[in-house]
C-alpha cells in the first residue's frame, strides 16, 4: 500500500455527490444568462470559478462547460457552445476577486470564452503547494481541509458530449461547491504561516503570465522521433505531422487520434529503407493509415521532393543547458555550484515545509550557474528576466551569490525568510 493510499484510508470524508442546493439548470439561453449575470453581479464576496475541457478528444483546448459560485448568488452552469461569449458574465463580475484550482489549466479557455480576472487572483492548488500541504489535488485539499469527499471519476471525460449527462453534471456543480470556504481556511493558513504575501505574487504571477503556448518546430516533439535519425526521414515525419494537425484542425479532434506518432517513424523509415513505392509500403497500407491514405501518401512524396538544402537538421542548436548529469565533465565548476545550491535550497525548503520548485525554477538555477553572470547586478537582472518573484530572489540569491562569488552569505534576509 503507497503512502497516498494509506491517507486516504485514515482520512474518511463525508461523501458528497450533489450540490446542497441540488443541481442548477445548465444555461444554454440568453434569457437565463442575463439571470446568471445579474444573479452574480449581486453577489458578495470572491466568486469560484472552473471549466471543463475535451482535452485529449478534441483539437481545440476551448471550454465545454463553465462553472460559477458566489456566496448570495449560487451556482451556474453555463453551456459555451451556445453563446458568441460570455461577456455579460465578465462584465458582471468586474473588480470581482477570482478563485480557482490549478488556475493556469483554466485561465486560457476562460479568456478564450471572454472571462478573466480583473481584480485579485486565487489558486487554492498553488495555495496547497505553498502551504506544503502533502497532497493539492482539489479532492485531498477539501477532504483534508473540509472533510468532504469528492468523486473525480469524469475529470478525463469527453466534456464536447451533448447532451452532458447528468453525473457529470453534479460533479462539475462540484468542483465549484466547496472553493469559497477552501479560500477562507487557506487563506488563513497562509496568513499564519507568513506566507500570503508571497502566494499573492505567486497568483499574480499565474494571472499575469498564463497564455497559450506556442512551440517553435512542435513536430520535433513527435514520440519516437529519436528512430528517424536521417534528415530524410525527419522531412517525412514534419510532412506527416503537419498534414495530421491540418486534418485535426479541421476536424476539431485530438491529433493523436488521427493517427498516433508511432506510426509517423514507421513510415518514414519504410520510406527511405525500402525499394517499393510509397502506395504499397506496409505502414500505409494498415488499419490505422487506411483512413486519409492519400493525404498521407502525399505528405510523403512532399518531403521526397524537398531539396538537400530544405531537409530538416538532425539535430537543433538547444539554448538550454545540458542535462545535470553531464556537468562534473563538462564544467566541474558549474557541477559544484549547482550541487552547493541545490543543497542550499534544499534545506530552505524543508525548513519552510514547501517544494524546492516553488522556491525557484530548477531550470532558474540551471541556466544561471551554466552561463554565470559576471557580477552581482547581472545575476539581479538574469532572476528578473526569468520571471523570479521578489520573495524568490530574496531566498535565492544569497545561495547564488555565495556559490558565484563566494561572498558571505548576508543573515538577515536570510534568517528572515526563514523565520
Amino acid at each position: 500500500m503507497t503512502q497516498e493510499q494509506a491517507a486516504d484510508e485514515q482520512l474518511v470524508g463525508i461523501t458528497v455527490d450533489e450540490p446542497r442546493d441540488g443541481l442548477p439548470e445548465l444555461i444554454t439561453t440568453d434569457k437565463q444568462l442575463i439571470h446568471a449575470a445579474n444573479s452574480l453581479k449581486n453577489g458578495t464576496g470572491p466568486v469560484a470559478l472552473d471549466a471543463e475541457r475535451a482535452s485529449g478528444f478534441k483539437y481545440s483546448g476551448r471550454a465545454y462547460l463553465v462553472q460559477l459560485r458566489r456566496e448570495g448568488s449560487g451556482t451556474f452552469l453555463i453551456d459555451p457552445t451556445f453563446f458568441a461569449n460570455l461577456s455579460l458574465i465578465q462584465d458582471a463580475l468586474t473588480d470581482v476577486d477570482w478563485i480557482l484550482h490549478a488556475a493556469s489549466q483554466d485561465l486560457v479557455c476562460l479568456r478564450e470564452a471572454g472571462l478573466f480576472p480583473t481584480a485579485q487572483l486565487f489558486d487554492t492548488e498553488l495555495a496547497g503547494r505553498i502551504l506544503g500541504c502533502d497532497r493539492v489535488g482539489l479532492g485531498p485539499l477539501l477532504l483534508a481541509e473540509l472533510g468532504y469527499s469528492l468523486a473525480k471519476e469524469h475529470s478525463a471525460a469527453d466534456w464536447s458530449t451533448r447532451p452532458l449527462p447528468t453525473k457529470w453534471l453534479n460533479y462539475a456543480a462540484l468542483d465549484v461547491e466547496f472553493l469559497i470556504e477552501l479560500w477562507m481556511i487557506l487563506s488563513e493558513q497562509l496568513i499564519d504561516a507568513d506566507k500570503y504575501d508571497w502566494a499573492i505574487q505567486e497568483f499574480n504571477h499565474v494571472k499575469d503570465t498564463t497564455a497559450p503556448i506556442v512551440r517553435e518546430d512542435p513536430w520535433r516533439r513527435t514520440s519516437g522521433l529519436h528512430g528517424a535519425r536521417k534528415p530524410r526521414q525527419l522531412a517525412i515525419v514534419r510532412s506527416l505531422w503537419h498534414t495530421r494537425d491540418q486534418i485535426a484542425r479541421d476536424q476539431d479532434i485530438a491529433p493523436g487520434r488521427i493517427l498516433p506518432d508511432s506510426i509517423f517513424v514507421q513510415i518514414a523509415n519504410e520510406t527511405v529503407e525500402s525499394d517499393s513505392r510509397v502506395e504499397d509500403l506496409p505502414a500505409l497500407n494498415g488499419r490505422l493509415t487506411r483512413r486519409n491514405k492519400k493525404l498521407w501518401v502525399g505528405a510523403v512524396y512532399d518531403a521526397l521532393a524537398l531539396s538537400e538544402d530544405e531537409l530538416p537538421a538532425t539535430r537543433v542548436r538547444s539554448t538550454t543547458p545540458p542535462p545535470p548529469r553531464t556537468w562534473q565533465e563538462k564544467n566541474p565548476t558549474a557541477f559544484a555550484q549547482l550541487e552547493q545550491v541545490r543543497s542550499g535550497i534544499a534545506a530552505i525548503g524543508e525548513s519552510l515545509n514547501m517544494p524546492v520548485e516553488n522556491l525557484i525554477t530548477p531550470e532558474t538555477v540551471r541556466r544561471i550557474l551554466w552561463t554565470p553572470p559576471v557580477d552581482e547586478l547581472e545575476l539581479q537582472q538574469m532572476l528578473d528576466s526569468y520571471n523570479a518573484r521578489p520573495w524568490q530572489q530574496e531566498i535565492i540569491t544569497p545561495l547564488l551569490r555565495q556559490a558565484l562569488f563566494d561572498s558571505p552569505i548576508p543573515t538577515e534576509p536570510a534568517n528572515a525568510a526563514l523565520q
